[in-house]
């Protein structure tokens, strides 16, 4: 066989086996990324990678459920630079952001941004980084006013543990869920805060652990079901 027909036999077989994989995926497979809406992500949690930054990790179930719906943008803060990639931010247990980059937060939200704010006082999520390391997600959210700017206060919770919350008609499991009181719409037992800010809306959940679902098990298994529709409502509204 000559060298030329080795090579389109190859290109056949790779073909091929694209194909196989399509038809092993199903009949509705995932819509192409261009198709999907974009939503940034800022976190401080292993979402897109684990916590040694490996590309072997694949990402965490979370993501692989949001990848379903938009496309994610990872940014690295909430800078104006990042914010004007999209209209629609995922901000799950962020690090402490700067004054200027607060302050630009709350323009982009003011000027019609929506934002999914998962804001944890008690985070249970499991670290092997030691305590001090800047890559350690905070043990809880550090506000640095910004609740507070909008009418709200992040309180700890009572007791320590998972809880059972009904959010968006769905029930999903919470770990040491905090309590959000203020002037915003206050549901679910306290575990969300909806507040409309200028143009924009910013949907405060009291609890980021309910993303660990691999760790809480089965009882979490409407937990990123949650997630998308909790999404869903603050993108439409």
């Amino acid at each position: 066989m000559t060298r030329a027909r080795v090579g389109a036999l190859t290109v056949l077989i790779l073909l091929l086996a694209v194909i196989g994989v399509s038809a092993v995926r199903g009949p509705h497979p995932l819509p192409p990324r261009a198709g999907r809406p974009a939503l940034l992500l800022l976190t401080s949690l292993p979402i897109v990678f684990g916590e040694d930054f490996s590309i072997k990790d694949g990402g965490s179930p979370a993501l692989t459920m949001l990848e379903t719906r938009y496309r994610v943008l990872p940014i690295s803060t909430s800078a104006p630079a990042g914010l004007a990639k999209g209209r629609l931010l995922l901000m799950a247990h962020a690090a402490a952001q700067t004054p200027e980059n607060l302050v630009a937060l709350d323009d982009w939200i003011r000027r019609g941004g929506k934002v999914l704010l998962l804001a944890d006082p008690m985070l249970e999520w499991p670290s092997s980084r030691p305590l001090g390391d800047p890559l350690r997600p905070s043990p809880m959210f550090p506000d640095t006013g910004l609740l507070g700017h909008w009418g709200v206060r992040l309180d700890a919770p009572d007791r320590r543990g998972p809880q059972d919350r009904k959010v968006e008609g769905t029930h999903v499991l919470t770990d040491s869920p905090g309590a959000l009181v203020g002037k915003c719409a206050i549901e679910s037992e306290g575990l969300v805060a909806d507040c409309r800010i200028g143009k924009g809306r910013a949907l405060i959940v009291a609890d980021a652990d309910f993303l660990d679902t691999a760790r809480l098990g089965e009882p979490a298994e409407h937990n990123l079901d949650v997630l998308l529709k909790l999404l869903a409502d603050v993108e439409r509204n």
